[in-house]
């Protein structure tokens, strides 16, 4: 399945050592002959050292 977007997060570790991805805005693959592959928008300033790129879940395409 080819998608429009991709879903942005950031890792975030809990109480439990275990890690889960927060959402934090949505990629979006440039034009073919872009100078840039990809435009990311946040949904927020992020001050993250890394962010981690997720094909969206039928979820996240409802909400878009």
């Amino acid at each position: 399945m080819t998608h429009k977007y991709y879903s942005v997060n950031v890792p975030v570790e809990g109480k439990d050592g275990k890690t889960r991805f927060r959402r934090v805005g949505a990629a979006f693959p440039n034009k073919d002959g872009a100078k840039s592959f990809m435009s990311i928008k946040l949904d927020f300033p992020v001050g993250a050292t890394e962010l981690v790129l997720f094909e969206p879940k039928e979820q996240d395409e409802d909400d878009q």
